[in-house]
């Protein structure tokens, strides 16, 4: 009897103590993970996505030219039309294409929307960069492939597996920020866009260097081909897109490449570094750092421009009139319009 005891003991005490070590593991992941909420908060994008409600007709994919330069209040407001901004700052292709893929088992838009600036790299970059994306994925399938695909030679798996084990070194940067968000994060998108209302013109045209080789590389064009070969499966329209930014350069070289490609895959491709005076954007006022970038008015005229072209794609519906959209979407653009007013009080 005496010896059942000990042991029913022994068993309870070695399950507290493996309680108490996860708890402890999970609780300083928690607390040393950057939480991207007050400088740089792009890294806190890709995550919000998993908080949505309803599903969207269009998607967009790709880098900060996606998310920086495209209002989805505005393609709500003018056309009734529900979308979703899945970016990420210098996101990759490989990593545009397995969201793309996690999305697809999520919900089944019409139509996605592809910026192609990332075509241009063909390696990893930056480990930083890798984080702001993959670390806000939900654990799957794709967001394995996406992190194999993306690891530098000193990154490894077991560090994203166990983000302790790569953060552990930040007990000497903690601050406020860790603690205030450390078991919440405040919305800072709507619908993955990225409000600046600031302005700062261009006042110079950027200096276009030589390339010794303005070829894009054999990855690139593999995961393009992947992107479009997963629309088609799908039933989903792909837009091939260049954003308006003149930072950092798109070469003639580059875009010819992408208007074959669309060519010979029977794309739509919109370069709107050739379509200013049709979408009306002024960079001397729809910008805030000088062309890298649109501020929200920039934005705003962008994606009206884009929502005639995208509401004439069969499936992409107006959705103004259905009570349940209508009220989710009431709520995001008083969100939207309470948060212009904010950042223009500031000079944001």
């Amino acid at each position: 009897m005496i010896r059942s005891i000990r042991k029913k003991r022994t068993v309870i005490l070695a399950g507290c103590a493996i309680l108490v070590f996860v708890g402890s593991f999970w609780f300083f992941t928690k607390l040393l993970m950057p939480k991207y909420m007050d400088e740089v908060i792009d890294g806190a994008l890709i995550a919000e996505y998993y908080q949505e409600e309803t599903e969207h007709d269009v998607i967009f994919i790709g880098d900060c030219e996606v998310y920086e330069n495209i209002s989805p209040i505005t393609l709500w407001e003018e056309y009734g039309m529900t979308s979703y901004i899945r970016g990420s700052a210098q996101q990759l292709i490989w990593q545009s294409y397995y969201l793309l893929e996690e999305m697809l088992a999520i919900e089944k838009p019409k139509v996605v929307v592809f910026n192609v600036l990332s075509m241009q790299y063909n390696e990893p970059q930056k480990e930083a960069y890798n984080r702001m994306t993959l670390d806000g994925m939900k654990w799957s399938l794709s967001k394995w492939d996406s992190i194999q695909a993306s690891m530098l030679p000193e990154e490894s798996m077991v560090e994203y597996l166990f983000p302790l084990l790569r953060f552990h070194s930040r007990f000497s940067e903690l601050n406020m920020e860790d603690i205030q968000y450390l078991f919440h994060k405040d919305k800072i998108s709507h619908n993955g866009y990225y409000m600046r209302t600031g302005v700062k013109p261009v006042t110079t045209e950027p200096t276009k260097r030589r390339l010794p080789d303005y070829r894009f590389g054999e990855k690139a064009y593999e995961y393009l081909d992947r992107i479009t070969t997963l629309c088609e499966e799908n039933g989903v329209t792909l837009i091939l897109m260049k954003a308006p930014s003149i930072y950092p350069v798109w070469h003639e070289e580059w875009d010819q490449q992408i208007v074959d490609y669309a060519e010979e895959h029977h794309l739509l491709y919109l370069n709107f570094l050739e379509l200013f005076e049709e979408t009306g954007i002024d960079l001397t006022t729809d910008t805030y750092d000088a062309g890298l970038h649109l501020n929200v008015f920039g934005a705003e005229k962008l994606a009206s421009y884009l929502g005639k072209i995208l509401s004439e794609i069969p499936g992409v519906a107006d959705h103004r009139e259905e009570e349940k959209l209508r009220q989710i979407w009431e709520e995001k653009i008083e969100f939207y319009y309470q948060k212009k007013e904010e950042q223009m009080a500031i000079g944001k």
